[in-house]
C-alpha cells in the first residue's frame, strides 16, 4: 500500500476518533488517540514528500474543525447530551404531578386533625371531616390523639402529635373562623 493511502486511512481514523470523543465519555483517552493518529497521518504524508504533507495538512485543517462541528451539532440528541443539557429539578416538588389531589394535600399543611388509627408510623387521620392516609413524624400516635399536618411528601401527609399546651392555630388574617370545620381545631365532633 502506498504511503499516501496510509496517510489518508490514518486521517479518516483520526477524524472518526474525534467524532467518537464527543459521544463517548472517555476522560480524554479517545482524544489522545485521535491526536496521535492525525499527527501520524501528517508525518506519513510529509515522509512521502513536502507537497503531499502540505496537501494533507490543508485537508486536515478543513476536515478536523468540520468533524468537530458536526459532532457537536448532533451531541444534544444523544443520551449523554440530553443528560448534560436538560436542567435537573431544584426541589422534589418540581417532579411531582400538578394534580388536583396533590394540590389539595398541600392545602392541608398547618391544619389539625385526629388520629383514627394507631400510627406506627403510618395510619389514618381525620382532617376537616375526611380521612387521609398519613405518616407520623418520629413518635407513634395513639388513636384519638390530636395531630397537626406539617408536610406532604409525594402523596403522603406527614403529621406530628400536638403538644399538650398547643391548642389550635391562630386563624390567618381575613380568615373566617366560623367557616372552619370543628376537626380543624383538634376537637372531636360531639355529634359523631
Amino acid at each position: 500500500m502506498q504511503p499516501i493511502a496510509w496517510s489518508i486511512l490514518l486521517l479518516i481514523a483520526g477524524l472518526t476518533l474525534v467524532g467518537l470523543e464527543i459521544f463517548i465519555p472517555s476522560a480524554g483517552v479517545i482524544s489522545c488517540l485521535a491526536a496521535l493518529t492525525v499527527i501520524a497521518s501528517l508525518v506519513v504524508a510529509f515522509m512521502q514528500s513536502a507537497m503531499h504533507g502540505l496537501a494533507m495538512l490543508a485537508v486536515t485543517a478543513v476536515l478536523l474543525p468540520a468533524m468537530i462541528a458536526i459532532a457537536i451539532r448532533w451531541w444534544p440528541q444523544t443520551p449523554i447530551g440530553r443528560l448534560v443539557l436538560i436542567p435537573r429539578p431544584e426541589s422534589p416538588d418540581d417532579v411531582l404531578p400538578e394534580s388536583e389531589e396533590y394540590r389539595g394535600l398541600r392545602n392541608l399543611i398547618g391544619l389539625y386533625g385526629v388520629a383514627r388509627s394507631k400510627m406506627l408510623p403510618s395510619g389514618v387521620v381525620r382532617i376537616e371531616s375526611r380521612n387521609y392516609d398519613a405518616v407520623s413524624e418520629g413518635m407513634p400516635v395513639d388513636v384519638g390523639e390530636r395531630v397537626k399536618v406539617i408536610d406532604v411528601r409525594t402523596n403522603r401527609i406527614v403529621v406530628r402529635r400536638v403538644a399538650e399546651g398547643e391548642f389550635f392555630a391562630e386563624p390567618a388574617a381575613g380568615e373566617d373562623v366560623m367557616s372552619r370545620p370543628l376537626d380543624s381545631f383538634g376537637l372531636d365532633d360531639p355529634l359523631a
